[in-house]
């Protein structure tokens, strides 16, 4: 899009009470059958509206019609048995128990792409869709079919490339994987995973991003951030060789988070979405700190290619606070824009 500084979320956004339990992850849906179908529907609209009158500029889904942002996925492919459940370390960070792949995984239909091309009735706005990656997917499950890490990303990749051209075509604007798992398999991420992701966005002439963040703030992440010392550099293991690849944008963390800005010129070139918005808290931004983190990003990135974004989904959060959040990204974003064409 032509304007300057256009904001957009990372993710999910809370979803409404009457749909699923708020503030919680995973949390079941409250309807069921063709009331669910509706339910999700009267989401989706509620989401875009919640961001057209904060005056975000890029709009999602929100996440609304899916309960994990990995594992909704995962849960319409053959060759996963949701039943078989073994326990893994998820990202190096903690236990949880998951779904094990029994088989060959396929994608025995479309997962979102009636979902999308309901918000493309919805809106004139541009749309970004966010997928699971390859490496956060098969780091969300137990294999017991392929027992190679590289093998299943390759055929989740394959899978998610598929799903994306089929969200290009019901009208999609932006396809961002989400990849936190790069912040945590260095050697694999530049060994293959960035070339699995590669493949995942094959093909695709809409824009292409991929979201790489410390978190949801939930206790398990807040812990390890806690571990990180006082300068978080993961990112510098990874973008080098994303500022090389064939997607087009990268999102990242900044607000309240210790990562050195000066690591985005590394990213040289690429459109940048910079996380001004913190989710890990309760405390709504100013327009000035959204404001802060942009300008500081500004000296590594150009005008023409900054994206002002949240860290990570806001699903965990209250509807008023996400509400508020997303009204200072969009206050902050149009201070620095003021300054700019000044």
């Amino acid at each position: 899009m032509n304007k300057l500084l256009p904001t957009s979320t990372a993710g999910s956004l809370p979803r409404p009470s009457w749909l699923a339990e708020p503030e919680k992850l995973w949390s079941p849906w409250k309807l069921h059958g063709d009331e669910l179908t509706e339910g999700k529907q009267d989401a989706l609209r509620v989401v875009l509206s919640d961001q057209q009158q904060a005056g975000i500029d890029i709009v999602s889904d929100g996440e609304q019609t899916r309960q994990h942002f990995v594992t909704t996925f995962i849960e319409h492919l053959a060759g996963v048995d949701f039943q078989k459940r073994e326990t893994v370390r998820i990202r190096d960070r903690y236990d949880a128990s998951v779904p094990t792949v029994v088989g060959a995984v396929s994608r025995q239909k479309p997962v979102f792409v009636e979902d999308a091309k309901f918000l493309r009735g919805l809106t004139d706005r541009p749309i970004k869709w966010a997928l699971p990656g390859p490496m956060t997917m098969i780091d969300t499950l137990y294999d017991a079919h392929y027992k190679s890490r590289e093998k299943l990303a390759w055929e989740f990749a394959r899978i998610l490339n598929d799903e994306a051209r089929e969200l290009e075509a019901a009208g999609v604007d932006i396809v961002q994987f989400d990849e936190p798992a790069f912040n945590v398999f260095f050697d694999e991420v530049n060994d293959w995973g960035i070339a699995a992701l590669e493949r995942a966005a094959e093909g695709l002439r809409c824009e292409t991003a991929v979201h790489i963040c410390y978190g949801y703030g939930i206790k398990a992440n807040t812990d390890w951030k806690k571990s990180l010392g006082e300068e978080w550099r993961q990112y510098e293991q990874v973008f080098p060789k994303l500022q090389t690849s064939s997607i087009g944008m990268v999102s990242l963390e900044c607000q309240h988070s210790r990562v050195p800005m000066e690591l985005i010129e590394l990213l040289r070139g690429k459109k940048v979405m910079v996380g001004a918005i913190d989710v890990a808290t309760d405390a709504v931004e100013t327009p000035e700190e959204v404001a802060d983190v942009l300008r500081r990003a500004l000296r590594f990135v150009d005008a023409d290619k900054l994206y002002p974004c949240t860290n990570c989904g806001m699903a965990p959060l209250s509807r008023r606070i996400a509400q508020g959040k997303l009204a200072a990204l969009s206050a902050g974003a149009d201070i620095v824009r003021r300054e700019l064409s000044a």
